[in-house]
């Protein structure tokens, strides 16, 4: 391009740019696009379309970044570049060395926080909480954003209702109405107000769709899900994000009903654009596209790009499936340039809204004190603290008081780890100055108190992480069984020369996460004979979880007297966690997913059929004969520091409302709950369904009336009989308390 035609292009561009503050209007988006669509060549078109993984090191197998293609225009983004300079580095490339000038999409997997850890997504759900999950993904837009990262990829919306597959940690657990919601909060947080808001970032929906039923929970397994429960279940989180006003979309890696979600025209086109008029791009997952080959769906490459890309798939993260073999499918006769640009159509409208040719640059000097923003880990913390679910306090052990204890033993294999507090996908901060619980107790005790720390176990992966394997980690040799004998003897020791025990139990941060799955939800290695010992010394006892699946604790919760579900709670996670045991703090979490007592009732979820013989009918027992069909803990469930009445149930005309009333000394939470069931209809609905909820924080006897709304999205569902979304005139049972067992309940009736 001449530097005539350079200077007409950008005076342009210019021209047409709108004020950042302010959405850019569409028909100058689309005038800006058809402008650059006319110069581009079929291959640079096609470099729109490809994605390259950047990693701090060479991995061996994956393509290398190499400046001249760049400057060629074989790139429209990048994925794992996260530090300004060298994504400014990258950005000047493209954007002074290329014919058009088109500026690079740098993109990450920022999923629960940048620089700043926030609480695991589960653990965000706990809240019950929309507001405080979009708060937090607000600042890790903010911060992501200042690096220059402009595309998460995130949210993760799969309904997950298998413990042992390692991405519920990810996503909001069991329930589509409460991932809705999570669903809707988090595209708010990252994108604002609108698609371009200065400090945020562009999210990318995953996993499109059905990814969170893989057979076995075992990872990237097929999914096999009827169109009943695909509709009613699966698909309505997404939808919630799609109407948020979500960007983009990934493609799932399994096979959905034997047609892989990369290759699946009836997911990408039929539901996404078709039914849903989704308006942005669909990326695929990493090396999605090549592998339809690995599926058995494709017979080669080229086979690959032309399914994807058919299917609906834009952009190919990570394979250069498209770059390699587009130009030729083209020139063959087999593809239509026109069908190129539809495709390329909506990347460029994307980088223009976010305002990429605009400002493609960051200010690096900048990033330093946006990091250390004071109010970014405030915020964590009380994230942090909101998501806590206390599980058990026999005796009103919490919290604990100060001044009781002169000696706190805080034992564990991640009572001191600042590393396994944050939980998977902490990419890019610095775990060094993550709070462990130990510290977080330490500093909140002061000098007059002796804490002390006891391993008790080691625990470690049999296998290594997918991480590991990516990046080389080598990690040292475990203990020996006998050594870890030692460590046991020695906790048990430190405990009873200590007034109270604080054990911090649970999963290692690579031990939940994608290609984490378990076979056993149990107390990884010798903890739950850790725990059983230090129990019986007679002492105090609390037990806190890290972890980011339901665990079976069937033990625990019969004689550990206080057990606190503080998920992975992030790089403020010590903080939280001793603000919680001492009170300064109280818990009003509730569980987003069932805990089993067991891995044998795997699947377990509240949402089922009535069926012939239903739970508490006179004719039933229990449908295990070594175990109750009850779970440990049912969703919704949580404890407080304080105590409830939830009363004076009223049903009218589609509206209900619910008095509660702090009963007890201190001001706390509570999570009011709304289920419904349809008596009657063209199916048989689930025996309950959360329709509404609400957190209130009430002070000592303050009560509040709380109002719920049912319309016809509450009371419709899809019917696999009439293969549409139907409204039955039924009567319904209405359920209002604090978790899926209310008590409380009502009656409404078909309006006339």
């Amino acid at each position: 391009m001449s530097i005539f035609s350079r200077s007409l292009l950008l005076s342009a561009i210019i021209t047409l740019a709108a004020p950042a503050q302010q959405p850019i209007p569409e028909k100058q988006v689309e005038k800006r696009v058809d402008s650059l669509l006319k110069q581009m060549t079929l291959r640079e078109k096609i470099g729109q379309l490809n994605q390259l993984f950047v990693f701090p090191q060479p991995v061996p197998g994956m393509p290398s970044l190499n400046d001249e293609d760049i400057a060629k225009g074989d790139y429209g983004s990048f994925l794992f570049v996260s530090d300004a300079a060298q994504i400014n580095r990258l950005q000047h490339i493209a954007v002074d060395k290329s014919r058009l000038h088109i500026p690079l999409l740098f993109g990450l997997d920022v999923i629960h926080g940048f620089k700043t850890v926030f609480p695991a997504p589960i653990a965000m759900a706990a809240s019950f909480d929309p507001a405080t999950v979009e708060r937090a993904q607000a600042v890790a837009a903010r911060e992501a954003s200042a690096a220059g990262v402009r595309w998460t990829f995130a949210p993760m919306v799969d309904i997950a209702r298998d413990p042992r597959w390692g991405r519920i940690m990810e996503g909001a657990g069991e329930d589509p109405f409460l991932g809705s919601a999570i669903a809707r909060a988090q595209v708010k947080g990252f994108q604002g107000s609108y698609i371009g808001e200065p400090g945020h970032v562009l999210t990318s929906v995953k996993h499109f769709a059905g990814y969170g039923a893989a057979d076995g929970g075992r990872d990237y397994d097929s999914s096999y899900i009827s169109d009943e429960q695909l509709w009613n279940v699966y698909l309505p989180p997404f939808h919630a994000a799609v109407e948020a006003g979500a960007g983009t979309v990934m493609s799932a890696y399994m096979d959905l009903n034997g047609v892989p979600a990369t290759g699946n025209r009836f997911l990408l086109t039929d539901v996404l654009r078709d039914t849903w008029n989704f308006q942005g791009f669909v990326v695929s997952d990493a090396f999605a596209v090549r592998d339809l080959v690995t599926h058995g769906f494709a017979k080669d490459p080229a086979d690959a790009a032309s399914l994807s890309i058919s299917a609906g798939v834009n952009m190919d993260m990570g394979s250069r499936t498209y770059i390699d073999n587009l130009e030729t499918l083209v020139k063959e006769g087999r593809f239509k340039e026109t069908q190129i640009e539809r495709m390329v159509r909506p990347i460029l409208a994307m980088k223009i809204r976010l305002g990429l040719f605009e400002t493609p640059y960051v200010d690096e000097s900048a990033t330093k004190s946006i990091f250390a923003a004071s109010e970014h880990k405030a915020e964590a913390r009380r994230a942090a603290q909101r998501s806590a679910v206390l599980l058990r306090n026999e005796g009103a052990l919490l919290p604990l008081i100060q001044g009781r204890y002169s000696s706190i033993a805080v034992i564990g294999p991640m009572a001191d780890s600042f590393i396994d507090i944050r939980g998977s996908w902490a990419l890019v901060d610095d775990p060094t100055q993550a709070i462990s619980v130990a510290r977080g107790i330490r500093e909140k005790v002061g000098n007059g108190v002796r804490v002390e720390t006891a391993m008790g176990c080691e625990i470690r992966r049999n296998v290594p992480s997918m991480f590991d394997m990516i990046l080389g980690v080598k990690r040292g040799t475990p203990l020996t069984d006998q050594q870890n004998t030692t460590e046991i003897e020695k906790a048990v020791t430190l405990a009873s020369r200590s007034d109270v025990s604080v054990m911090v139990l649970g999963e290692t941060q690579d031990m939940s996460g994608e290609a984490a799955s378990r076979t056993s939800l149990d107390l990884p290695g010798r903890q739950e004979e850790l725990l059983e010992k230090v129990m019986a010394i007679g002492k105090p006892l609390v037990l806190v979880l890290l972890n980011g699946r339901p665990l079976s604790i069937h033990w625990a919760a019969e004689h550990v007297p206080a057990i606190l579900e503080a998920w992975y709670p992030g790089a403020e996670g010590g903080h939280a966690v001793a603000d919680l045991l001492f009170g300064d703090a109280n818990p009003g979490g509730k569980l987003p997913v069932t805990f089993p007592r067991t891995v044998g009732q795997v699947p377990i979820y509240y949402a089922h059929t009535l069926t012939h013989q239903p739970e508490g009918s006179p004719g039933f027992v229990s449908r295990y004969w070594d175990e109750p069909s009850s779970p440990l803990y049912p969703f919704g469930y949580g404890l407080s520091y304080t105590t409830f009445k939830i009363s004076n149930l009223k049903v009218e005309n589609h509206k209900v409302s619910v008095d509660v009333q702090n009963t007890g000394a201190r001001a706390g939470d509570e999570v009011v709950q709304l289920y419904i069931h349809q008596k009657s209809g063209r199916a048989s609905r689930p025996v309950r369904l959360l329709k509404g909820f609400e957190r209130v924080t009430l002070a000592p006897g303050e009560s509040k009336t709380v109002h719920f709304t049912l319309t016809d999205d509450e009371l419709s569902y899809w019917s696999a009989t009439d293969r549409k979304w139907v409204h039955d005139r039924s009567d319904f049972d209405v359920w209002v308390g604090s978790d899926s067992n209310a008590t409380l309940h009502g009656n409404l009736s078909p309006v006339q």
